[in-house]
């Protein structure tokens, strides 16, 4: 690519980008916000948009799935944790604040990322159900993060049903470690890390070697985890100095594949 077709580039993202924060600033809805993420998106020549390790053209907004059977609230600083790793690994600009939606809201396609959590009872009604479809086959991904680390919790069994009744039989099948999600940024050959908490508390005693996840059109629409990545990033941002490793990195691989 050449100099001036690298500043073209650089003219029509930073175009696009203050388009789509007026949007934001004339204080849009959810709806508009996505429409306008979307024609961003649209706007970006192809070697901006999969230039991936570059950061996406627009912000990450951390959405978090709201359901009235469980415990979904569980692990309240994932949010902040997730955020100051995009900040301090990528270019992707992000929204400070996290979204609490539920399944059913007609909103939910606006976000592409969706996190769930808990230990408890996975219920959704007919409508709710309806609307993570449509969430997956419009391009969203929904990451389920079982905090009983179990294969055998209330969680577990009660979310796979749900999602046998959404997707049909067998809907979850094992990811293979050569999946682009283990590679969109940070390289993880042998699949998924594993977690202390996998090991250490009330689960299954296992580790699990492997991520199940539902695909539509070529791209993963649901990726489900018994690992615990939520208990293992709960805790203050300030801490991870501390880390000899940082245990968000493969938050980072869901984000970039999720943006782009």
């Amino acid at each position: 690519m050449t100099d001036r077709e690298r500043s073209n580039e650089r003219a029509l993202l930073h175009r696009t980008r203050r388009e789509f924060f007026t949007t934001l600033g004339r204080g849009a809805g959810a709806i508009a916000l996505g429409a306008a993420w979307s024609a961003t998106a649209r706007a970006m020549p192809s070697s901006i948009v999969s230039r991936r390790r570059e950061g996406a053209s627009y912000e990450f907004v951390f959405a978090r799935l709201r359901y009235n059977s469980g415990d979904w609230d569980y692990n309240p600083k994932v949010c902040a944790n997730l955020l100051d790793a995009v900040v301090q690994y990528t270019d992707i600009p992000v929204n400070a604040r996290e979204i609490v939606i539920t399944a059913d809201s007609a909103e939910l396609t606006a976000f592409p990322f969706l996190f769930m959590t808990g230990h408890k009872l996975v219920r959704f009604s007919e409508k709710e159900r309806a609307g993570l479809v449509r969430y997956v086959e419009n391009g969203g991904l929904l990451f389920s993060d079982d905090c009983n680390h179990d294969v055998n919790g209330l969680y577990a069994k009660t979310f796979e049903s749900e999602m046998v009744k959404a997707f049909g039989p067998n809907p979850m099948p094992k990811l293979s470690n050569r999946h682009p999600l283990y590679s969109s940024f940070f390289a993880f050959p042998d699949g998924p890390p594993r977690t202390t908490h996998e090991l250490n508390g009330w689960g299954d005693n296992l580790v699990h070697e492997y991520l199940r996840g539902v695909e539509r059109h070529g791209r993963l629409g649901v990726l489900y985890s018994n690992k615990d990545y939520g208990c293992e990033w709960d805790y203050d941002w300030k801490n991870k100095r501390f880390r000899a490793r940082d245990n968000t990195r493969f938050g980072i691989n869901i984000v970039v594949y999720t943006m782009t």
